[in-house]
């Protein structure tokens, strides 16, 4: 394979996780942090660029889709983990991020005041959802061709507001707030699990493997080798683009209140650039955001419809788009809010399961190591994702029961307890082996006396 198609395959994954909605956090986080943006930034580069690349590397391992990796714990597992990180990247969080994205980008900076309320975002998205649903019926080149046109935009776009951002704004940054004035490395590592680029990728790493099939690798070393290669290409420009636009949200901090990135985008062109400015970046955000609701709408039905034959592609869109539209008129902010809470519970076992998925020829695939890994993992991301919907009080019983492990504070209880299920889980596989060899001795020794 030619470094031209390294770079053609590193470009199309860059455009596949350079969705318009995770412009939204590296501008908040910037906000947020501070003068400690440059630690924080790079607690989200780990989570929101190198994690989605190991995603897809780990696919590349299995050589297959993300159910079959679930399937190395249980096939129920492959099922119900794939169909979660469908609906995450799907209606329940993406869809609805994107839309309300668009609204806040495109819409928002045009009506002015008018925007403020529910309505105008209830009319936009029931005309945005129904161009959705209408388009997903039959999806067509024409689609991908946009898309493909406005990623290039879009990147340059986001280059130049960056650029001018440089030169333009030269006040200081503020005082972190919040957790990134205390642990800003693992607050900006948390919240880069937002981006849900690690879920995305284990959805999207079949595509990269099927790309390289059609450029006629085939061996799985080589898939390996080729999918880091594509990777780094990816990589660089994510970090490129996430570094720029949140030191960008870090010096706009000083110029006023923002309730999410969106408006810290929109605000930021309308500064540099003029309405003009404003309002063209508004729109080339608003069409990659519509391209990608139309993507992950084809994408999300078309796994489901697939997965359970007897359900068809039309009512499986007809269900998502409706559950998207009722999701985006909850607002930004909202829709930002109620998915930290699944995201901590997911991530935790997403990173799990990708990291064993490295080390899987070192346990020869045991089933013990992955379940006994992923459950100890579970019972800590469930508390995660209770703290986050409930609140830090009402699971105080369980954090004082459950502050003794390392990284406990940070958020990343789960690490330790993964470890140790995974050596539990390798014990028990020791055990099994042994028995095993042990039972198959008695029936030859048996079988043997039988023939004597």
């Amino acid at each position: 394979m030619t470094k031209k198609d390294t770079v053609t395959i590193g470009f199309m994954l860059f455009a596949l996780f350079f969705g318009a909605g995770n412009l939204i956090y590296p501008p908040q986080l910037g906000t947020e942090a501070g003068s400690s943006y440059w630690s924080a930034i790079a607690g989200f580069i780990i989570t929101g660029v190198g994690l989605p690349i190991l995603a897809v590397t780990a696919i590349a391992f299995v050589n297959d889709d993300a159910k079959a990796l679930g399937s190395r714990v249980h096939p129920w597992f492959g099922l119900l983990f794939t169909s979660l990180i469908y609906l995450a990247i799907g209606p329940f969080f993406a869809i609805p991020r994107a839309a309300n994205v668009a609204f806040e980008t495109g819409i928002k900076p045009v009506i002015g005041t008018a925007g403020q309320g529910s309505s105008a975002l209830l009319i936009f998205s029931i005309i945005f959802f129904a161009l959705v649903f209408w388009i997903s019926l039959n999806p067509s080149k024409i689609v991908d061709r946009i898309g493909q046109w406005l990623t290039p935009i879009l990147l340059i776009a986001m280059v130049a507001l960056s650029i001018a951002s440089f030169l333009t704004f030269d006040a200081p940054m503020q005082q972190p707030t919040g957790d990134y004035s205390t642990t800003p490395f693992f607050s900006g590592f948390l919240n880069g699990y937002l981006t849900m680029d690690a879920i995305a990728g284990l959805a999207f790493g079949i595509i990269v493997v099927t790309a390289l099939k059609e450029r006629g690798v085939t061996d799985r070393k080589t898939t390996i080798k080729q999918t880091i290669k594509a990777g780094s290409v990816t990589a660089i420009g994510l970090i490129v683009v996430y570094g720029s636009i949140g030191w960008m949200g870090a010096k706009m901090a000083s110029m006023g209140s923002y309730n999410n990135g969106g408006e810290i985008l929109a605000d930021g062109a309308n500064i540099l650039f003029g309405s003009f400015g404003g309002l063209l970046l508004g729109t080339i955000v608003a069409l990659a955001c519509f391209t990608t609701c139309i993507g992950l709408t084809v994408a999300c039905s078309q796994f489901f419809s697939n997965t359970f034959k007897s359900v068809k592609y039309t009512h499986v869109a007809i269900v998502f788009t409706l559950i998207s539209f009722g999701f985006t008129n909850m607002g930004l902010s909202q829709i930002i809010a109620y998915s930290v809470p699944a995201l901590v519970f997911i991530y935790p076992l997403a990173i799990v399961l990708i990291a064993l998925s490295f080390f899987h020829r070192l346990f020869n695939g045991s089933k013990h190591v992955y379940r006994g890994a992923l459950i100890l993992t579970s019972v800590i991301a469930i508390y995660d994702g209770l703290k986050a919907f409930l609140g830090a009080e009402k699971v105080k019983a369980f954090t004082n029961a459950l502050d003794f492990l390392p990284l406990f504070a940070e958020g990343l209880g789960w690490v330790v307890p993964a470890a140790v299920g995974a050596l539990i889980g390798g014990i028990i596989e020791i055990f099994a082996v042994s028995a095993k060899k042990k039972r198959n001795v008695t029936i030859q020794d048996a079988s043997y006396k039988a023939s004597s």
